[in-house]
């Protein structure tokens, strides 16, 4: 069985390089599935994804760690009870109480209550073939995807989860690219950011998808569609591309840097975006131009945008202390 270093399960899911990752794993390996350890120094671990939950912030990161932030979000507390210890890279909320998390072992844990608390919903405990991203579009639609062209979807709010079969990649034996962002466009359709400048697109919920290319062979990590229906991608050593025509044509723009993108968000009226170089980065026209907000000394991983534009940062380090 061919063997993966933590930089393709952890940090193709949770958007980090080799620099922060050093531990070795097997795909073979059988997932071991304990729950969550109450950690008072859970806010300073790694988080890998962040969504709202109403007013709340949701993070989720290394060893199953749930942070829940209310109000200003400087004081996070960890979730009362998350039924896996392993990294969760993803989370999707629809709205203030249900969401779901994705993670190692192609696990799903779900939440009725803001975050406090989560029920196991799908794992994978023989092969551990990370979810990278999930994607909810309402509370019983919804999708992950992950390593190796694994993409799964429900639509019964999580209570069976059914593999999607991908059509081979152009010029490939395998759909074997890595998923590493799944976002919505308007009416029925979706995208995936994915490895090689890959961007994968269905017109149709779902049922089928093909696959568009940017013009690049960098590996995308994140993506989101703004309200006018341009598409914004990120991703390896500042990589971005802009399309305004459903992703057939992709233009390159400057995201004022080289660190890797790991996470874009829209607040429907700017687009943010963080990066490894430590860059919190924002676009007023819809991803034309970008300029530098906030600059760190830790690798940022993700960014939660609240109603009145300030934000929330997470990093390598954990929850980063912004002015």
């Amino acid at each position: 069985m061919q063997q993966l270093t933590m930089k393709t399960l952890v940090c193709q899911a949770a958007l980090l390089e080799a620099m922060l990752c050093t531990t070795a794993v097997t795909l073979a390996q059988e997932v071991r599935v304990a729950p969550a350890r109450i950690d008072s120094n859970a806010s300073q671990a790694m988080m890998l994804g962040i969504a709202k939950a109403g007013n709340r912030m949701v993070a989720v990161g290394e060893h199953g760690y749930v942070l829940l932030a209310d109000g200003d979000g400087k004081k996070p507390r960890q979730a009362k009870k998350v039924p896996v210890d392993f990294t969760l890279t993803a989370v999707s909320f629809m709205d203030e109480r249900n969401g779901w998390a994705v993670g190692h072992g192609s696990s799903v844990i779900h939440t009725t209550d803001g975050g406090d608390t989560w029920s196991l919903q799908h794992i994978d405990s023989k092969v551990d073939q990370p979810l990278f991203t999930v994607y909810f579009r309402d509370a019983q639609i919804g999708w992950a995807a992950g390593l190796w062209s694994l993409l799964l979807s429900t639509r019964d709010g999580g209570k069976t989860w059914t593999r999607v079969t991908l059509p081979l990649p152009p010029g490939r034996k395998r759909a074997d690219l890595n998923l590493l962002s799944i976002f919505p466009g308007g009416d029925n359709t979706l995208f995936i950011a994915a490895e090689q400048g890959t961007v994968l697109r269905s017109k149709d919920d779902g049922a089928s998808w093909q696959y568009m290319k940017t013009g690049s062979n960098a590996s995308l990590w994140a993506g989101v569609t703004t309200p006018t229906k341009t598409l914004v991608v990120g991703g390896l050593r500042g990589k971005m591309f802009r399309s305004t025509d459903n992703g057939e044509t992709w233009q390159t723009v400057s995201s004022q840097g080289d660190g890797s993108i790991t996470d874009i968000v829209s607040d429907g009226k700017s687009l943010w975006a963080t990066s490894l170089d430590g860059q919190l980065i924002r676009s007023k026209d819809d991803g034309q131009t970008w300029s530098v907000v906030y600059t760190d000394r830790s690798p940022l991983t993700a960014v939660a945008v609240r109603d009145d534009q300030s934000y929330v940062l997470y990093s390598k380090q954990g929850l980063v202390a912004t002015p």
